[in-house]
């Protein structure tokens, strides 16, 4: 069975080589339609303690580490990276 990556914000690194990852998603509601967000926290392990609040990260299934994390941290997702521009004109 593959292993389910997923990718969101952490919002907590407080834990040593754990952080608290937040992940949405959007679902459509079954009987008015509206597009609503549910989100759930997430404790994936973090063995270097490389990974800071506010970063957005991709997190894959593992087998249990501790009582609640069965995730851990996979790399960064680069959010912030600027398009390149060639000068061809």
């Amino acid at each position: 069975m593959p292993k389910r990556v997923l990718t969101g914000n952490i919002v907590s690194d407080k834990g040593d080589k754990t952080v608290v990852v937040l992940v949405e998603r959007k679902v459509k509601h079954p009987l008015y339609g509206k597009i609503i967000r549910r989100s759930k926290k997430y404790h994936a392990h973090d063995e270097g303690n490389e990974y800071k609040a506010g970063e957005t990260v991709r997190i894959e299934e593992t087998a249990p580490i501790s009582k609640l994390k069965t995730w851990k941290v996979i790399d960064r997702v680069n959010t912030h990276s600027t398009p390149t521009v060639s000068d061809a004109a």
